[in-house]
């Protein structure tokens, strides 16, 4: 069987507020639609009055959540309306009018975020934040502390803003780069005393802004790096602290060419310390902690109950309770190989701000999940990303293809080797143990005290991703760490009786496409490993088919191989033992079904590759072949899986997928006269 391609995390191109991105088209039924809110609301725009102006602001912001509304709006010229509203004289006005920005850029999508930086949103915006930062001192004075509308509060609307231009406009972030908005970002950074809300904020954008841009990486200087080690080394220890160390160690790995190879070494221990201490925590118990800690504060303010609602002019539609985390649902843009379905949103970083509970629970568990992703990236291949490469792989890699790709794509099939020096600090900080330990499902507990308050069920799905990032995390170690570094040949079994347990301890986790791509890829690493150093696998043959029937079922394609793959290895292994042949038979039939029904090439391909494995050699296995008739299944399939190539490749497939179809299609021909040769003997 061939490698497959660490995954990496790339920041996800749709919301920081986890709004749905999908891309808004304008129909004529949509903009003719005379019901349409926008052209009163964008009148309202004008007024004379500064408390009508916010308060159209904050209608277009609750408005636009719906996102068939957006092209009424888009077509009444709403951002050159509101643009110019980011620098009114009134703060209330100002914030309300970010915010309107904010979700029209959230919930139109990365289309109408490139219009927004095309409609140069970005000048007045970029004047806002430094308005804002030479506000900050000002606002913290006696006689304007108690304001509603504080700087900062427009600050954090404005940095909000500005993370999801940068999430999903390449202009956006080139503009970051030239007009020195970096500074305004450290200077909302450095917040944090102040208004850790805005800092987080600041963090996530600065984490956003600084992965793979080589342009800043080249500006920065050791002023931010001060910053960011300055929080890195910070000891509050509240979850939002915790949370801001951890954003502030993403920024510091992706500057890290920045620094001399000294400096790197020191930067990258302060990274694990990070890491291993937001890993360390134990989400299972802290959340019903703070979930009890917040329950025993809302009984003792029931006088207060009725003003909960905090209807405090805040743009519209932030209610956290409301929302569904899906800030990193699509993991090829969120998740690593794959597309997540749209879901609701979770703007949970505008929590009310006397929740504290609930918030410190959030920054928990965002704080893991950023730790994990980190340490995913650390342990991949610095190769460019292709998001439309599906872990397709070869029995022959010494072929590729005829034009000659062998050497240059590589890359694309070798796994990292982690430098040394990384591999030795990981391991001295334990983080290959505590990986493993957020792949298990999380807390019971908490999940039953979060499933039945609605105010904390959004944190499920939370809960759910560190897991998935968990198994994600441990693919990639399993990759690039060597075996002794994980155990040896008994931590390997554990490890395979960890990831077993986790597949069939729940029917429902099977069903669960994010879950399924994390712990089969995990699966494949680790089967791989083992059937190399020849460690015996803990599945039985029962085990393996239903969970692989439920994995090929599944609409990603991702999945589908990777539990092909898992077939082939665990097959290839069989066949080197006695009295196995029932069991390849098994095998041996799911995987010509596959390879005959699937209208996906790539997972065909890897069907094919997985039968060249298992039927490749030995005496089980060539009984077996007989049995189900594997060489006539071959030569029936082969003219249609040729013409299929030919008629679907260079349209449908990116070039490595063909470059790989090929080769398969050159081994199947290898493969049925070599069993036609077989047969004769």
């Amino acid at each position: 069987m061939g490698k497959t391609k660490n995954n990496k995390f790339k920041r996800p191109s749709f919301s920081p507020d986890g709004l749905s991105s999908t891309p808004v088209k304008q129909t004529a039924d949509e903009s003719e639609d005379e019901d349409s809110p926008a052209a009163e609301l964008l009148d309202k725009l004008q007024s004379p009055s500064a408390d009508v102006r916010e308060y159209a602001c904050a209608s277009i912001s609750r408005v636009v959540q719906q996102s068939q509304t957006i092209p009424g709006f888009l077509q009444r010229d709403a951002v050159r309306k509101i643009g110019p509203l980011l620098l009114d004289r009134s703060l209330a006005v100002r914030e309300t009018a970010a915010g309107a920005l904010r979700n029209l850029s959230a919930c139109g999508g990365p289309e109408v975020c490139e219009d927004m930086v095309r409609q140069d949103a970005l000048t007045p915006l970029s004047a806002l934040l430094r308005e804002c930062c030479t506000g900050f001192d000002v606002s913290s004075s006696p006689t304007v502390k108690g304001q509603k509308h504080m700087v900062e509060d427009v600050a954090n609307e404005a940095v909000n803003l500005l993370w999801n231009l940068c999430e999903s406009s390449s202009t956006a972030v080139s503009v970051l780069n030239k007009t020195g908005l970096l500074d305004v970002l450290l200077h909302c950074l450095q917040r944090h005393p102040q208004n850790m809300e805005l800092a987080i904020s600041a963090a996530h954008c600065l984490h956003t802004v600084t992965e793979e841009n080589a342009e800043l990486v080249r500006s920065v200087n050791a002023a931010v790096f001060g910053v960011l080690e300055n929080i890195l080394f910070s000891t509050h220890s509240s979850m939002e602290y915790t949370l801001l160390r951890s954003l502030a160690a993403g920024s510091l790995w992706n500057l890290k060419s920045g620094r001399s190879s000294a400096q790197q070494s020191q930067t990258l221990t302060a990274l694990a310390t990070t890491l291993s201490h937001s890993l360390s925590l134990d989400a299972g118990e802290l959340i019903p902690e703070l979930w009890r800690a917040g329950s025993a504060c809302l009984s003792k303010e029931t006088t207060s109950a009725a003003e909960s609602d905090h209807t405090d002019e805040r743009p519209a539609g932030h209610e956290a309770e409301e929302m569904e985390d899906v800030r990193d649902e699509k993991m090829s843009g969120g998740k690593p190989n794959g597309q997540m379905s749209k879901t609701k949103n979770d703007i949970s970083d505008l929590l009310p701000r006397d929740r504290l509970e609930l918030r410190e629970a959030k920054a928990l568990l965002s704080a893991q999940q950023t730790s994990l992703e980190i340490i995913v990236n650390m342990c991949c291949s610095d190769e460019p990303s292709d998001d439309e490469w599906e872990g397709m792989s070869s029995s022959d890699e010494s072929e590729m293809c005829a034009d000659g790709m062998s050497d240059t794509n590589s890359g694309l099939f070798s796994p990292l080797c982690l430098s040394a020096e990384l591999h030795t600090i990981l391991l001295n900080h334990n983080i290959p143990q505590q990986v493993l330990k957020k792949a298990e499902f999380p807390s019971a507990a908490a999940l039953e005290l979060c499933s039945k308050d609605l105010t904390w069920k959004y944190l499920l799905k939370k809960m759910q991703r560190v897991q998935c990032r968990a198994l994600t995390c441990l693919h990639n170690m399993l990759s690039s760490m060597d075996t002794e570094s994980l155990g040896g040949a008994s931590g390997l079994q554990a490890v395979a009786q960890h990831l077993s347990s986790l597949v069939f301890s729940s029917a429902e986790a099977l069903k669960d496409e994010e879950f399924l791509e994390a712990v089969t890829s995990a699966l494949r690493s680790l089967l791989k490993i083992m059937a190399t150093k020849n460690i015996p696998q803990c599945m039985t043959p029962h085990q393996l088919m239903s969970f692989c029937e439920a994995a090929t079922s599944c609409e990603l394609v991702s999945v589908r191989v990777n539990a092909l793959a898992i077939l082939g290895i665990t097959g290839s292994s069989l066949a080197k033992e006695k009295n196995t042949a029932d069991t390849l038979q098994l095998i041996g039939n799911a995987l010509l079904n596959i390879a005959m029904k699937d209208s996906n090439l790539v997972v065909c391909g890897e069907a094919l590759d997985a039968l060249f494995d298992v039927f490749a050699d030995g005496d089980e296995a060539e009984k077996a072949g007989k049995n189900i008739n594997l060489l006539s299944s071959l030569k029936a399939l082969q003219p249609g899986f040729r013409a299929k190539l030919r008629k679907e490749g260079k349209g449908k497939y990116s070039p490595d997928q063909l470059c790989v179809l090929d080769n398969i299609r050159i081994n199947l021909k290898r493969f049925i006269s070599y069993s036609e040769n077989l047969q004769r003997k």
